[in-house]
């Protein structure tokens, strides 16, 4: 019969090759397929239920301006906040342009800012906006194409600025605008009816960005997002143009309703306790295809002499998770923190981060706070392993007894087993012990994983030496001669993928060697191979993963084999390591 022992270990590295390859099918949301091939027919977006509200965008045949262009053609407020730049839009008063002041667009601290919200006219518009709209068509609203009027100044913490629209017939609109020291605007809408008629007009507020930007890893959600009706809502930028009329509509007493991409977001965000019909929704033909989520509140007979009022607050920044806890916290929106996409083992991944970044506030160094997670997750599971090795510790010392076994039954199957399982049982061995260690390591692995892939804190972390970005592969490429050689072998198809091999992939394959070289060596041929070659296969398949997450596996391999020598040591059983390494190198017999 095979060792126990040695078929533990092969459950242990089937289960570890079931976290490196297949979780990624089970759990991480699939990429975005293309775009729907029929254009949809060429109309106007305009706020849920409320089919006279104007919206406009590039008008066919119009030429792109760049960026910088497209905001200097209309009048602005300066937006000046610690968190955000940017400024608002006098032509349309939107939010139409705003820049993440702590982010740039790589490590390089000289690059460009993180651009978020971009105006009409440029390559990629993308904005938010409120106001009120009116299903007569006779009532005359602001549209985007209203010039509106500023109170002077910029807008920064603790000074807003009040807008003023006259619409020459008798209703006045006033638009407050204030914005806090992160990413929270607050807007204050308010119409004064100085006719002589009562007008019903219905509050709405929406963001709009055309065309679906480039999807950074199918792993984390990028596209519409909501929390309405008490659940959260998402859909991709092809789901929505595939679903009847390119709209999905949902209703809700306060919620919110965004974008959200890998490490930024935009959210409306009405009144939390006052119904709205919200939705998410496409128009205008592929190349120029507009996506919105808006929402739409009931309507406000305003009375001659009388005025009507609404708030909103918009969201547009980066997605930090201390950041958007204060505002669950203290502006007591419900669920904001979904805007980032924590994944379906959320209730593991959370407070793995919270974990690291209560120790990374200790140490100041992500990297190092993640080698005291993995000591941490060590001390935990400390009892389960010290129970397996012990076990297996045993096993190795009734080896000869289970070998005397064979020789007493050698024909005798069914009385092998029967012997064995009796022997077991009395020196107190579990056959299955040798896999139970890496059971805990199956949902810390995905949580760290999804920690990297997810979270705003983990990009451009450093840890020392070469790594400047813990949320990416290491820099370094064996196969470049660690930069001497000007070529990538990772655009190579089909095998190139797999040539991003850089230091820390070679060292965690080595510390996994020598946690294999820990266990006996098996006499079946399949098996030897097996195990010979799987620590070189897990090595070109971490090449690719984020650099921090192949340091903790590098550390948490050593401390197993440290662990492990120190548990069957005292057990009183033999350390196979070096007379593995010993074989390895030997002669062969002549």
């Amino acid at each position: 019969m095979k060792s126990e022992e040695t078929r533990n270990l092969i459950l242990a590295i089937v289960l570890s090759a079931i976290v490196l390859i297949g979780w990624n099918y089970f759990f991480a949301p699939k990429p975005h397929p293309g775009m729907a091939h029929s254009p949809i027919a060429v109309g106007t977006a305009t706020p849920a239920g409320n089919a006279a509200a104007p919206r406009s965008g590039l008008a066919a045949g119009e030429a792109i301006k760049p960026r910088a262009e497209a905001i200097a053609a209309s009048p602005r407020v300066t937006l000046d906040a610690p968190a955000i730049g940017g400024s608002i839009n006098l032509k349309g008063g939107e939010i139409d342009d705003v820049f993440l002041k702590d982010y740039r667009d790589t490590i390089d601290p000289k690059s460009p800012h993180v651009v978020l919200f971009s105006p009409a006219g440029g390559a990629e518009p993308y904005w938010a906006e409120t106001g009120f709209v009116s299903a007569d068509k006779s009532v005359k609203t602001p549209n985007l194409d209203t010039l509106w009027t500023s109170s002077g100044g910029a807008l920064s913490p603790g000074h807003p600025v009040t807008l003023t629209f006259d619409n020459g017939a008798g209703l006045v609109f006033t638009r407050r605008i204030a914005v806090d020291d992160k990413y929270m605007f607050t807007v204050d809408d308010r119409v004064d009816n100085k006719t002589d008629k009562p007008v019903s007009l219905r509050p709405y507020a929406l963001i709009l960005r055309r065309g679906a930007p480039k999807v950074a890893t199918s792993y984390v959600h990028e596209g519409f997002v909501a929390y309405a009706d008490g659940s959260e809502q998402k859909d991709t930028y092809a789901g929505i143009v595939k679903e009847p009329d390119s709209l999905k509509a949902m209703k809700s007493v306060g919620g919110w309703f965004g974008f959200t991409d890998r490490y930024w977001a935009s959210a409306i965000i009405p009144n939390q306790s006052e119904p709205v019909d919200g939705r998410f929704s496409a128009s205008g033909p592929v190349e120029r295809q507009e996506f919105q989520t808006d929402y739409i509140a009931a309507p406000a007979d305003v009375a001659p002499g009388a005025s009507a009022s609404q708030q909103t607050h918009i969201f547009a920044g980066a997605l930090e998770v201390s950041t958007l806890d204060s505002y669950v916290e203290n502006l007591k929106v419900k669920k904001l923190d979904l805007l980032i996409d924590w994944g379906r083992l959320y209730f593991i991944t959370k407070p793995m981060f919270y974990l690291i970044h209560y120790i990374y506030k200790i140490v100041g160094n992500f990297g190092i706070a993640i080698l005291c997670v993995t000591v941490i997750v060590k001390a935990v599971f400390f009892p389960l392993a010290n129970q397996s090795y012990r076990s297996m510790a045993k096993m190795k010392l009734i080896q000869p007894k289970l070998a005397a076994l064979k020789e007493m039954y050698p024909d005798d199957k069914l009385k092998q087993q029967q012997g064995q399982m009796e022997l077991m049982k009395k020196e107190g061995v579990n056959p299955v012990a040798g896999c139970l260690p890496m059971l805990p390591q199956i949902p810390v692995f995905y949580a760290l994983y999804s920690v990297f892939y997810i979270t705003l804190e983990m990009r451009h972390a450093p840890f020392f030496g070469w790594i400047k970005d813990l949320s990416v592969p290491d820099p370094t490429n064996v196969f470049t001669l660690f930069g001497l050689v000007p070529w990538d072998p990772t655009v190579l198809p089909v095998f190139g993928h797999f040539l991003h091999l850089g230091i820390w992939p070679l060292i965690m394959g080595f510390t996994m060697f020598l946690q294999m070289k820990m266990q006996p060596e098996p006499t079946d041929p399949t098996q030897k191979m097996m195990f010979t070659y799987m620590p070189f296969l897990f090595t070109f398949m971490f090449g690719s993963f984020p650099a921090g997450l192949v340091i903790y596996y590098a550390w948490n391999n050593s401390l197993t084999v440290l662990q492990q020598s120190i548990i069957m040591r005292r057990a009183g059983a033999k350390i196979e390591l070096f007379d593995n390494l010993r074989r390895m190198f030997a002669k062969p017999a002549t």
